[in-house]
């Protein structure tokens, strides 16, 4: 059955490193490694970057930063590993950490290495040899859900990461922040996005509680087990992991979510199969999380507004580079277009005070 898998390519030229290095450093703390592993670069995701090493009798996977220009609190290697390593413990969804390098003379920047956690991805289209039926969609899409709320339950002080975030006040930094990135990484070519901006200033809600948040949790950063079974097995990228508010990383998630009734733009955008009928709409969701967990949700618009803001700053950034020259990446050149319309999206929103 092809297609099932996230497959390893040849790495792009930019992002190569010396990996003869990176074996004799590993190596050190790693019994049982023979030779020097071939490299290959997973293609997908848009930040940091992944790639497998592959030894005669295992394969692991290595994890750094990006060349060229970056925002100056993102791709922390070390906090990403932390984060993992205090979680598997309480959490039986992240990958094994092996080792963290903070030493950039290795490959040029900082490192990890964890193990692989073999399965399957789901992106924009189910993979070939894969076909679900309408219910064991949903129970999958059901299935996903449940772990985040699970992840949302997690006992932080047990995972000793008690520290990971500023604690109240979440909603608030993050409106301000993801602003304040905005305007460092616009281009001449995109939109101010100033109402959009004024809009969720004035608009900000309390924060509802203080949890574990994974903050990029979306289908592409899901392992799955088996097309028999499709169970949650893996989490992926915890970049962004922090304590925050769980409804702003509902909105953050569902800002990621094409479903079938929307518009053709957005849906030239869709990562992940969640127009697939039986899978929940957006408002589904919404209402699924709500009540399992007892949280109730009084003002969706702000929440939807900031996923889809939060989105135009994150593909403004990567455009950035891109433009800069820090990356000669061409699924890049036209990520400009969609912050465009993101904008135009969130004042849709925000003049129907509902879901565009």
């Amino acid at each position: 059955m092809s297609g099932l898998v996230n497959t390893p390519v040849e790495p792009r030229e930019e992002d190569t490193f010396d990996v003869a290095a990176a074996h004799e450093w590993l190596a050190a703390r790693v019994d049982g490694l023979d030779g020097v592993p071939v490299l290959r670069q997973f293609p997908g995701g848009a930040s940091n970057l992944t790639y497998q090493l592959s030894y005669p009798d295992r394969d692991l996977i290595l994890r750094r930063p990006p060349r060229g220009h970056r925002a100056a609190s993102a791709h922390d290697m070390s906090r990403e590993y932390r984060v993992q390593a205090g979680l598997e413990p309480v959490f039986p969804y992240v990958p094994k950490m092996i080792a963290f390098c903070d030493d950039e003379s290795v490959i040029g920047a900082e490192f990890y290495v964890m193990s692989k956690i073999d399965g399957i991805i789901l992106r924009s289209e189910l993979p070939e040899g894969l076909t679900l039926t309408p219910t064991r969609t949903r129970e999958l899409c059901t299935g996903m859900i449940d772990r985040l709320i699970e992840l949302h339950q997690v006992d932080v002080h047990a995972a000793g990461l008690d520290d990971l975030g500023k604690g109240a006040g979440y909603v608030g930094r993050q409106i301000a922040g993801w602003s304040d990135r905005y305007r460092k990484a616009r281009t001449d070519n995109v939109p101010a996005f100033t109402e959009v901006m004024d809009w969720l200033a004035a608009h900000q809600q309390e924060d509802v509680a203080t949890c574990l948040i994974h903050n990029d949790f979306r289908f592409d950063n899901v392992v799955f087990d088996a097309p028999e079974t499709m169970r949650v097995i893996g989490i992926l990228d915890w970049e962004m992991a922090t304590l925050g508010d769980p409804l702003m990383e509902l909105g953050a998630t569902l800002a990621y979510w094409v479903q079938a009734d929307d518009d053709d733009v957005i849906k030239r955008s869709k990562r992940q199969p969640t127009d697939l009928p039986g899978m929940l709409t957006r408002a589904e969701v919404v209402a699924y999380y709500s009540a399992k967990t007892g949280l109730p949700v009084d003002n969706w618009t702000f929440y939807e507004v900031y996923g889809l803001f939060r989105v135009a700053v994150i593909i403004q950034q990567l455009y950035r580079r891109y433009h800069d020259g820090g990356t000669h990446n061409p699924i890049y050149a036209d990520y400009w277009m969609f912050v465009g319309y993101l904008e135009w999206r969130c004042q849709q929103i925000i003049a129907k005070g509902g879901t565009a």
